[in-house]
């Protein structure tokens, strides 16, 4: 058995890229606090930086399950990197998601703030019934579907991730994912579910 408090964490990460899990273990332990900290600083929320945090843990896996390390420096430098990419994206999704489309004069004047407000708060409990919905009829997938929904929306891996996680071909991720769609929307159709979100 190794002694991991004897190796450094370069060594421990080319171990576990040859299949030593417990040398994963160690160097988790030994860099979290530290990478927790720096996502934490950057986005200042606790539930987003333990998103971030899982993320960059599951990139860190897949390169180093797939051979993307060579010890050509501080490990600590190349997670802290992987993590900038996944903060960034998070940064970029975040915007998108806040772009409001100005109108031709951009005079919103017309509006009546409280006939804007119960509009909103209308489109946020049929969002919320909707969600609660699709996560009822997730719930009746499928193992293996649902996990490859979960996987993709949720988690936004890619097909050839999630393949690589669940140990299958791409192929049978994609299979899943659309025989997942086509049992939502039947699922859909005989409760009679609508499943568009407001906007």
């Amino acid at each position: 058995m190794s002694n991991f408090d004897s190796m450094t964490d370069e060594e421990l990460a080319l171990l576990y890229a040859k299949g030593n899990n417990r040398a994963f273990d160690e160097l988790l332990s030994r860099n979290q606090s530290k990478l927790f900290t720096y996502i934490m600083f950057v986005v200042r929320d606790h539930e987003t930086a333990n998103d971030i945090f899982q993320d960059t843990f599951v990139k860190v896996i897949m390169k180093l399950q797939e051979g993307k390390y060579t010890d050509s420096g501080k490990f600590s430098y190349w997670i802290t990197r992987i993590a900038h990419n996944v903060i960034m994206d998070w940064y970029r999704q975040a915007k998108s998601e806040r772009i409001v489309e100005p109108t031709e004069d951009n005079d919103l004047s017309n509006l009546k703030t409280m006939a804007v407000m119960d509009t909103c708060r209308e489109s946020e409990l049929i969002n919320e019934q909707v969600l609660a919905d699709v996560r009822r009829m997730m719930d009746a997938l499928p193992a293996p579907q649902r996990e490859v929904v979960y996987m993709r929306f949720y988690q936004q891996l890619s097909f050839k991730e999630i393949a690589d996680i669940t140990g299958v071909s791409i192929n049978t991720s994609l299979g899943r994912m659309r025989y997942a769609i086509l049992n939502l929307r039947r699922m859909a159709r005989e409760h009679e579910i609508m499943l568009s979100i407001e906007a």
